[in-house]
């Protein structure tokens, strides 16, 4: 008589199973937040994160309930602007308890979670992808928000993508400086939105000319109007320009935030403006004009999809199956549908995977939608810009079955397993 043997679960059915459970507890926490903002720029040192503080702690001080989420991994620097000390301890449901700046708000970022503040954290996609998602799930936030405001690392990498794909309704404020440099970046961030479908609730000119103390004239250190001439030719709202204010420098290095309750300082006023613009959008008073920013480019990926109800799909191919990642495949499946249904299949050798050739070459073949597991954010521009929309994060299966999925809208997508 045989014994009997103990049926061992594979490892990856455990991962997928606590990847759905997370799923679950992000979207039940996400439903208790009424606005989720990211505050992003193209470039460092334009002053986003204070930005992204001081609206936050303004937010606040009028009564709304907030939670600042820092996601700049790298160079977390939100608890010290704000002057909070202290990590993160559990509760008694073993949620991480965020830190409480006020009885109305709470702050969440990296730092508190390491022993040593000025360690280095060395992580690639997939770790910052994780942490991102287990800030959302693992923390224990007030039971509802507000406002949640993210802050983000300046470029358009894994943590603002993270963030647009965990939480599809944030919307955003990109913050720039008025001089060329930063504008040529801030265009990259304004084209990332739009590619990744979120909303965009206006521009903010940092570093806005210098009022002189003495004679009271603005002094244009950084060249001027570059941030209003920006938002007019993206037709974007220009919320404000924040004029240089050296009591910000003093202020955020002790982390006091007390010169918002200083409405004679000019950098003050106009903040305070730009907090009023924001909460009069998000209140709905003006909202069509970020429905019609999203709208306008799911339109632009999409209209190729609907010229006589023919698409083009292409999947990175390995035995038969999705290719996990985009740039280790070997083929692509090349399907072809027709009102809703396949009419063709053929399996293609890609040229050499180098930059700008595979989008070239799928667009000249006529392709309209890739179905992915993984694929850098660089990558994905490069195909939106050839008039190819691309769907990320697509579980292993069928390229046939996928495509099926797409057409019924039944295809289910999760984390994009590119690690760049």
């Amino acid at each position: 008589m045989k014994g009997n043997k103990e049926r061992t679960i594979p490892d990856e059915d455990v991962r997928k199973a606590e990847r759905e459970i997370q799923d679950v507890q992000i979207r039940e926490r996400l439903n208790r937040i009424r606005n989720k903002i990211l505050v992003m720029s193209g470039k460092g040192g334009v002053g986003k994160s204070s930005v992204a503080a001081y609206l936050a702690v303004s937010l606040a001080k009028k009564g709304y309930k907030v939670g600042l989420m820092d996601v700049d991994l790298h160079g977390p620097s939100i608890p010290r602007l704000l002057g909070l000390k202290g990590n993160i301890k559990a509760s008694k449901h073993q949620k991480g308890i965020p830190l409480h700046l006020s009885p109305n708000m709470q702050v969440i970022s990296i730092e508190a979670l390491l022993p040593n503040k000025d360690s280095a954290t060395i992580w690639r996609g997939p770790l910052k992808i994780g942490i991102i998602r287990q800030f959302i799930s693992d923390i224990e936030w007030m039971d509802h928000l507000d406002y949640l405001i993210v802050d983000s690392p300046p470029g358009t990498g894994d943590e603002p993508l993270t963030v647009a794909q965990t939480i599809r309704d944030a919307k955003a404020i990109i913050v720039t400086t008025p001089q060329e440099v930063s504008l040529a970046d801030v265009r990259k961030s304004i084209n990332f939105c739009r590619n990744v479908h979120m909303g965009i609730i206006g521009l903010i000119e940092n570093m806005s000319g210098f009022h002189c103390p003495h004679c009271g004239k603005s002094i244009d250190i950084f060249k001027a109007g570059g941030g209003e001439r920006t938002a007019k030719a993206e037709n974007l709202r220009l919320l404000g320009k924040l004029p240089i204010e050296p009591e910000i420098v003093k202020h955020g290095d002790t982390g006091n935030t007390s010169i918002l309750d200083n409405d004679d300082i000019p950098f003050t006023k106009e903040f305070n403006k730009i907090v009023g613009q924001v909460i009069e959008i998000l209140d709905k008073k003006d909202e069509n004009k970020i429905v019609e920013e999203k709208e306008k480019s799911a339109v632009d990926l999409m209209e190729v999809e609907k010229m006589d109800g023919k698409i083009l799909f292409a999947i990175p191919t390995a035995q038969g199956k999705l290719c996990s990642h985009f740039g280790h495949s070997e083929m692509f499946s090349i399907i072809q549908t027709e009102n809703g249904k396949i009419t063709d299949k053929k399996m293609l050798t890609p040229p050499p995977h180098e930059p700008g050739v595979l989008p070239r070459w799928l667009h000249e073949m006529g392709v309209n939608v890739i179905i992915a597991g993984g694929m850098g954010s660089r990558a994905q521009s490069l195909f939106n810009q050839a008039g190819i929309k691309v769907v990320v994060g697509a579980p292993v299966d069928t390229p046939e079955s996928l495509v099926n999925q797409y057409l019924a809208n039944t295809l289910v997508t999760g984390e994009n397993v590119c690690d760049h």
